[in-house]
């Protein structure tokens, strides 16, 4: 590269970064097309031993790339393949495998589903996901994250079941209102109307949440083995090696080295262990997920069956657009000045989502997609963009999927739960506290911890967006800055939306669901 080029690079990647300074700006990052190259990506890449440490490198990377959406991206081409991609595909599968497994479960149990009903089709769902991560994320969308699971909706499913809901048709009308939502670009619109205050307490919220939980299931286990010192140990070792990583600039390790450890030490102290799930192929037909007495046993939905879903859909989709933001600004935290081009995408991330949402429930798969947290929050540490990871992550899961025993080591408790707490929900906590520690946000993330504790994540966002907008908490200066639709009208509406289908499905502690069939 000449040095006339050089010089460009540089001045270009030196310009201050916007979503550095303020969270409330342009929320569809990759549809900035204001910072423009001088030069490809390929002439622009230059090798890792030209920096000065790999951290400089992994920067650069990020700030040189120049995703195309709807267009193909290729490897080397586009975006390269570095070993710390590895670390968020790695999470993102672990992730994968218990949350679908959750959602099937929950649905198998009230069905009178088997366990190996579960386990076929959380394999089913890993073959699924790989096409679609590849498709969208790794080739097409590479600002899209990869479309997940979504875990708030896993307490609703019981309540979706005993007021006689189907699967598919409540998989059709997420995909369905997901798509409108990102036609119309309304989760950009609902993020930028979210203030750091409100975000950064909905990141401590599903942080702290998330990490007591996963200490409570780790113990559970424990005691349920007779070994209850087994969690200590685990977890007290856990917090030490997060802390040594942290120390020499390692977190992205933190997975990795922690599941290592974790099932390690569970198996050296007498944890019993075993691998059951054999090398196959699960049922690939959706006539037999869709039969009436194969699969699911339930046939193909009826009208009935979708009007029964729908309020549950509604809900499901206006729960995306704080999973997306939190994910999003997770991101904006993580990577260095100069990287709005790869930035996640909230509504690309949605489009995506959706259409792998109506194709899984087509084919038959029990998944309810979303943001894929256990992917984005990784690859954010390791500062990695979203395609090469996503790529790792759909062979991974295909290889889980096929050769069977990797799942069972997903789900063992000391692997699967020191992977997701410091892989997910510390840094989610950690995020959360970097962004409320100036200024009059930590009132607005305090009504968001406390309204999201009365009911759900969802509620506190959607309450709490209405009262700062209003300037009644946080900022009165933004407050003031807003235009009335963006002030109140929108905020107001969310919330009533919101509000409304939760008090008709029974959602709202201490009042009776609105609608009597879903009184269970």
């Amino acid at each position: 590269m000449s040095s006339t080029q050089d010089s460009a690079v540089e001045h270009s990647l030196q310009q201050p970064n916007s979503s550095d300074s303020n969270h409330d700006g342009n929320n569809n990052p990759s549809n900035n097309d204001s910072n423009e190259l001088p030069d490809s990506y390929p002439n622009l890449h230059k090798p890792s031993a030209s920096f000065k440490n790999r951290d400089a490198y992994l920067k650069h990377e990020l700030q040189i790339m120049q995703p195309k959406r709807w267009r193909v991206n290729l490897p080397f081409r586009d975006y390269r393949f570095e070993y710390e991609d590895t670390i968020p595909a790695m999470a993102a599968t672990i992730g994968k495998v218990v949350m679908v497994g959750a959602i099937a479960a929950t649905f198998a149990g009230p069905l009178g589903l088997s366990e190996a009903f579960v386990l076929e089709n959380v394999r089913y769902e890993l073959l699924i996901v790989a096409v679609f991560v590849f498709l969208f994320s790794g080739l097409l969308l590479p600002t899209a994250n990869l479309a997940g699971t979504h875990g708030p909706l896993i307490p609703l499913i019981p309540i979706v079941v005993a007021a006689g809901g189907h699967p598919m048709a409540f998989g059709l009308l997420i995909g369905a209102f997901g798509l409108l939502l990102a036609i119309s670009k309304g989760g950009s619109l609902l993020a930028n109307l979210t203030s750091k205050g409100v975000c950064g307490g909905l990141l401590l919220y599903l942080g702290f949440i998330g990490t007591t939980s996963q200490v409570k299931n780790l113990f559970a286990w424990a005691e349920g083995i007779g070994m209850s010192h087994i969690a200590f140990t685990v977890i007290l070792l856990t917090i030490v090696l997060y802390a040594v990583l942290e120390n020499y600039q390692k977190r992205w390790l933190a997975v990795p080295l922690s599941c290592l450890l974790g099932g390690g030490v569970a198996f050296a102290m007498g944890a019993p262990f075993e691998f059951k799930t054999a090398p196959g192929l699960p049922h690939m037909s959706p006539a037999y997920w869709w039969g009436e007495n194969t699969g699911w046993m339930l046939g193909l939905p009826t009208v009935e069956s979708f009007i029964v879903v729908l309020p549950f859909a509604v809900l499901a989709v206006a729960m995306w657009s704080p999973d997306f933001l939190g994910h999003q600004v997770f991101q904006k935290i993580s990577y260095p000045k100069r990287t709005e081009r790869v930035l996640m995408d909230i509504d690309d991330t949605m489009t995506s989502a959706s259409i792998r949402q109506v194709a899984g429930s087509v084919l038959g798969g029990a998944n309810f997609a979303s943001s894929w947290g256990t992917y984005i929050v990784p690859a954010a540490i390791a500062k990695r963009p979203i395609p090469a990871g996503a790529v790792l992550t759909a062979l991974f899961c295909l290889i889980a999927g096929l050769w069977g025993y990797p799942m069972d080591l997903a789900i063992w408790e000391p692997v699967m739960c020191v992977a997701l707490i410091v892989g997910v929900f510390i840094p989610l906590l950690e995020a959360g506290m970097e962004m409320t520690r100036e200024g009059k946000t930590t009132q607005s993330a305090a009504i968001v911890v406390f309204a999201s504790a009365l009911v759900n994540p969802a509620f506190g966002w959607s309450i709490t967006l209405l009262l700062d907008n209003l300037g009644l908490i946080g900022s009165k200066e933004r407050s003031a800055n807003l235009s009335k639709m963006s002030r109140w009208i929108i905020p107001a509406a969310v919330f009533i939306i919101l509000t409304g289908v939760m008090a008709i499905v029974g959602m709202l502690p201490g009042i009776p669901a609105l609608v009597a069939s879903f009184r269970h």
